[in-house]
């Protein structure tokens, strides 16, 4: 990198660094991280074991947050520097300022999605269901690759999971999966990856190297805590056991261990077999049923603030994005119209970019 290259380059972050300041407001951040810090002097602060852990929850989420604006700043004042040294000393050499202007970008985007994660239910685990749609294996295959894709989103995130049901394809992928995503704010990274992803490449289960379209369905909600009240009756349910047929060690698939729960008047089925117990079982279920009727809440309230605004897209069962791998690459969101040709990066869980661009229309 050039003097007048890295000079054009500072010109462009100044700005995506004027809209950070401009999105956060750290000053707020501040004032919030002192008052949450001054409650933890008062002598009787652990009284309430849990409103305790609480405070101390949105302290250090506060620290990181102030942490993570300060890391973007001295990065960029580094640049500064650099800048100027280079500009008195013409054989200095730049070679660390590219990996510098990369950290740089990927401090902004992730603080900036971390920020505009503000809905009450975004700091919940996620609940990610997988679907394929019609098409047999070559559908199955592509289930399986977004589940697969998943997985090291979350990886990257600092996430775990937890399988709650998993049914393999006849041949190859899967029929059905539903995996538990545990970390901060999972349910407001992962929202925006709920509708419908669309697959074109050459089929490898076509003995003629055709190109296939295949569709998959990924529907995400929040795992909700005591905090959100959902009210379930006994009478509203049918609950049937069965042997686990899925991914298991020794002992899940040899008793009638695997629960099915329907709930009667919105016919929302959920199962789970994965745990060694049919109460295990039982009790994963029901709290995948109480999320599922919570996002049910949430959709209807969405489509009435949608009814006032045509220009909003609704998120849930659209087809959102599409995976091309044939005869170019591309993965294009048709929400936000974010695209890039790095596919290979994109199926490796690199999907900030999307996000990002989600949670910025979607919050204006």
């Amino acid at each position: 990198m050039t003097y007048l290259e890295l000079q054009s380059v500072l010109y462009d972050l100044k700005k995506e660094l004027d809209k950070l300041i401009s999105t956060i407001n750290i000053e707020s951040h501040i004032t919030t991280k002192n008052n949450l810090e001054e409650k933890t002097f008062q002598p009787d602060f652990w009284s309430d074991t849990q409103a305790a852990q609480a405070i101390l929850s949105l302290l250090n989420d506060e620290k990181s947050i102030i942490e993570e604006y300060n890391g973007i700043i001295d990065i960029y004042e580094t640049l500064e520097l650099t800048l100027e040294v280079a500009k008195e000393d013409e054989n200095y050499s730049l070679d660390e300022a590219d990996e510098m202007i990369d950290t740089f970008r990927e401090k902004v985007e992730s603080l900036t999605i971390r920020i505009l994660l503000n809905k009450p239910y975004d700091k919940f685990n996620a609940f990610i269901e997988f679907h394929p749609g019609a098409g047999g294996t070559e559908s199955q295959d592509w289930a399986q690759m977004l589940y697969r894709m998943y997985l090291r989103f979350a990886e990257k995130k600092g996430y775990s999971v937890k399988i709650i049901d998993y049914q393999d394809g006849d041949e190859a992928g899967l029929k059905s999966a539903t995996i538990l995503v545990e970390g901060l704010n999972a349910y407001g990274y992962l929202k925006a990856e709920s509708g419908v992803h669309r697959l074109v490449r050459i089929s490898p289960f076509d003995s003629s190297s055709r190109r296939h379209t295949s569709f998959a369905s990924v529907k995400v909600y929040p795992e909700t805590d005591d905090s959100i009240e959902v009210e379930i009756n006994d009478e509203d349910l049918r609950i049937d056991t069965y042997r686990s047929s899925g991914k298991g060690g020794q002992g899940v698939n040899t008793t009638d261990s695997a629960v099915r729960i329907t709930h009667l008047p919105t016919k929302i089925v959920v199962t789970c077999q994965n745990e060694r117990s049919q109460i295990q079982n039982r009790e994963t279920a029901m709290k995948v049923l109480r999320s599922k009727l919570y996002t049910l809440e949430l959709e209807k309230k969405q489509a009435e603030l949608d009814a006032f605004n045509d220009n909003k897209l609704n998120a849930f069962g659209s087809q959102i994005r599409s995976y091309v791998f044939h005869p170019y690459t591309m993965v294009k969101d048709h929400r936000t119209q974010e695209e890039t040709g790095n596919g290979d990066s994109v199926m490796d869980g690199n999907l900030d970019r999307f996000i990002l661009a989600y949670l910025v229309q979607f919050n204006s």
